[in-house]
């Protein structure tokens, strides 16, 4: 026995050890992968409800079977784990396009942990899952065996937009880290679609699409682009300049002065938002917004 035994020098295995192990924490487990946008728990999740038939016209099923299927088939791990990979998935407050259609105590904004145990919830996939699973079909993702090589799984979910923007992720591994915040699906949309007609633009990110024809923000309206969009740019431009529109909102960043105020259909709302800011857009809001009146910051 003692001629069969391997000698390697300690940092020698100490270094071979811990770079399989980063790279096994980066490429499969704490970072999404770029083209689905999602960690591989949560695509074995989606993939595994596929398979169940949990789309988003069948009827709700108890989360356990769910975890119990993921487990024994696709992720050995631990179903607390996946559990809470799933719960994310579900909460509209974690996800702006949630995966998983919840039904059940799925937690709450101000306590995202107080969901109940997985034998109490049922889920099934949601409509926006459709974007992932739509195209599996079709030859358009490779397969790779299971853990124990009976089953077949996707390397990746073809998916038709690019889901890691629409969703963003957060994820640490092991010497790297990313946080990519969520962005507007309509906007994603026809990003990809003035890149896809010009593969070499110049500026995308002050394209906005209104009423089925392509213009400049600036064009519109003088503003500069928010940095955390809860509504489309189409919606904040109505509900300025035609003073009607969806009630969302979104916070916008003045140019000069470092003042963020937020953008609301409600009228009184907004004067008495900028009133107690001290901005210079209240002389705008009450002037004729149909104009062309550049905002003077």
């Amino acid at each position: 026995m003692s001629d069969m035994a391997e000698r390697l020098a300690l940092h020698e295995f100490t270094e071979n050890a811990y770079l399989n192990y980063s790279m096994y924490v980066i490429m499969d487990r704490a970072l999404p992968f770029i083209g689905d946008g999602l960690k591989p728990v949560q695509r074995r999740i989606v993939y595994a409800m596929s398979e169940l038939g949990l789309n988003a016209s069948a009827k709700f099923k108890k989360s356990a079977r769910t975890v119990g299927d993921v487990l024994g088939k696709y992720h050995p791990h631990g179903d607390s784990a996946c559990y809470e990979a799933m719960v994310l998935m579900a909460q509209p407050f974690s996800y702006r396009y949630p995966l998983v259609d919840g039904q059940g105590n799925w937690g709450a904004p101000d306590d995202p942990k107080s969901f109940a145990a997985m034998r109490y919830t049922e889920s099934r996939l949601s409509k926006y899952s459709e974007l992932l699973l739509s195209e599996l079909g079709q030859g358009t993702a490779d397969w790779v065996p299971n853990f124990d090589g009976t089953l077949q799984e996707p390397k990746m979910l073809p998916a038709r937009l690019p889901n890691i923007l629409l969703n963003g992720t957060t994820g640490i591994a092991v010497g790297m880290a990313t946080d990519i915040p969520p962005h507007n699906l309509r906007e994603v949309a026809q990003a990809a679609i003035a890149l896809i007609d010009q593969p070499k633009p110049r500026s995308i990110s002050c394209w906005i699409s209104c009423r089925g024809r392509i213009i400049r923000l600036k064009r519109k309206l003088s503003l500069r682009a928010p940095r955390f969009v809860k509504s489309t740019r189409t919606d904040v431009v109505q509900c300025v300049c035609a003073r009607f529109g969806r009630k969302k909102m979104a916070r916008w960043l003045s140019a000069h002065c470092r003042i963020r105020f937020q953008v609301r259909a409600y009228w009184s709302k907004l004067l008495r938002k900028c009133a107690t800011k001290s901005c210079r857009w209240l002389t705008i809001c009450a002037m004729n917004l149909t104009t062309r009146t550049r905002p003077v910051w």
